[in-house]
């Protein structure tokens, strides 16, 4: 972008914010199944927009500056501890950042222990937490019929050398609940990652599911993560860290005196934050209530089973494992899951690829919100005409020898035009309407490690400026 020598009005600036998001996905409607979730109710994300704008300008560096961001951190955090068993809380800006508070707390709590012990199926939050703090990741087995993480296991995999232990309420990538009171009962520190499922989980229950006891209530959970810009419908940047003992939220906070300028202690990785996700968060759980939350919490209950049930009818497709949330993974041994996904998008749907992994075959993601139930049927009808679609046109088989050739790269001597160009020929296009099957069949066909350096070259090369 040229800077501009004059400056622009705001009509002209919303024009070309339009024209930018032209080729965007929907944000509201139920058609983008993952990255964003929808009540269905425009009066309420209006609210909470309008919410964010009024304290965009409020720094959270200082609270004594702006006492409101204490008054309304305190009704955020109260009402997720209302909900998840007591606790101590702080305010983040997402699930990644809760989960990286606490393991940053059980690290300080135990040290010389720096080891976390985690299902293969945590979020990798933690292995970014563990990256940026010098821990060690020990990772799980889950079993695979059911895709919960193995209590024995993890009991086995726990040494002197542990700080943490994890499970998920739900873990993201199958909708499943871990058996969270065997593995908070191994004696050592237990994390739940409840950023999915912590707001919504108890509106699951009160609407009838089997939703077994996973927070602060469980004996041995030392904290847990819940994001309220999930299904909490807040505005994107808004998460809660809740821990047993005040001693461990304390543990979460940085605090340094050792310059001459202004007092400095954060209890989030970031200092300086905008108060308006807090805000939105705030107004948005005003605005729907209990009673807008249990409502919501039933028409996603419907919306999973009709899901459910519809996917089992279609021919060749497959639920993994048995979702006690309202996010569905769905597998097939008859086509190409890749190009369903593309198939599905040029119906104006979009579900997520997930890679194999650990004995886990590859699969597609749903997440169920609030607003799919009105769309189900729509969408169980666009994924059965893409499976036949995708029937058709034969699995995406990478062309002979590009595998290895991919892995036996020296990513490192390729710049950012080198690497779009090799994308480009695996089917990679960084500016028109993506094609993904390909891609994700080299993603999949190639290790852990290696598919993480030439992700890395992806985005690098998608954000190049020159």
């Amino acid at each position: 972008m040229d800077l501009p020598e004059s400056g622009r009005s705001a009509e002209d600036l919303l024009a070309e914010l339009a024209r930018l998001r032209g080729r965007d996905l929907p944000v509201r409607g139920g058609r983008v199944t993952a990255y964003v979730y929808d009540t269905g109710r425009p009066e309420v994300h209006e609210a909470a927009a309008r919410a964010y704008l009024e304290l965009l300008e409020v720094n959270m560096l200082d609270p004594t500056a702006f006492p409101s961001v204490v008054a309304m951190e305190r009704q955020v955090v109260g009402a997720v501890a209302d909900l998840l068993g007591g606790g101590h809380g702080i305010f983040t800006s997402g699930g990644t950042e809760s989960i990286m508070l606490a393991v940053k707390a059980a690290r300080d709590a135990s040290p010389g222990r720096g080891t976390l012990v985690l299902p293969v199926t945590a979020h990798p939050a933690f292995h970014k937490a563990a990256h940026y703090l010098g821990l060690r990741v020990r990772q799980v087995p889950v079993d695979l019929e059911t895709f919960r993480a193995d209590p024995a296991a993890m009991a086995k995999a726990v040494d002197e050398t542990t700080c943490l232990v994890v499970a998920s309420a739900p873990a993201y990538p199958h909708g499943v609940v871990d058996p969270v009171a065997e593995i908070a009962a191994l004696g050592v520190p237990c994390h739940v990652d409840a950023c999915v499922g912590g707001w919504l989980l108890p509106w699951l229950r009160e609407a009838g599911a089997d939703v077994p006891a996973f927070d602060l209530t469980v004996p041995g959970v030392t904290s847990i993560s819940c994001d309220l810009h999930k299904f909490g419908y807040a505005p994107k940047g808004a998460s809660v860290v809740l821990f047993r003992d005040p001693a461990w939220r304390r543990r979460a906070y940085f605090a340094s005196a050792a310059w001459p300028g202004y007092t400095l202690v954060n209890p989030t990785v970031q200092s300086a934050r905008t108060a308006g996700p807090l805000a939105g968060a705030w107004a948005t759980l005003q605005a729907l209530g209990r009673e807008g939350y249990r409502e919501l919490g039933r028409a996603t209950l419907e919306a999973t089973r009709r899901l459910r049930a519809g996917l089992a009818a279609i021919p060749g497709l497959r639920v993994l494992g048995d979702p006690q949330s309202s996010l569905v993974a769905f597998a097939s041994a008859e086509v190409d899951v890749f190009v369903l996904a593309d198939e599905a998008r040029k119906l104006g749907w979009l579900l997520q690829p997930q890679l194999s992994f650990a004995g886990i075959p590859k699969n597609l993601h749903v997440t169920v919100t609030g607003v799919t139930l009105a769309g189900v049927e729509a969408m169980l009808e666009a994924i059965a005409a893409a499976t036949e679609a995708a029937r058709r046109r034969g699995p995406a088989v990478p062309p002979e020898g590009l595998v290895e050739l991919v892995a036996g790269l020296d990513l490192d001597a390729l710049d950012d035009g080198q690497f779009a160009e090799l994308a480009a020929s695996a089917g990679a296009d960084f500016d028109g309407e993506p094609e993904m099957a390909m891609v994700n069949a080299i993603l999949d066909a190639l290790p852990p490690r290696l598919r993480e350096a030439v992700l890395v070259r992806f985005f690098s090369a998608l954000y190049a400026t020159g």
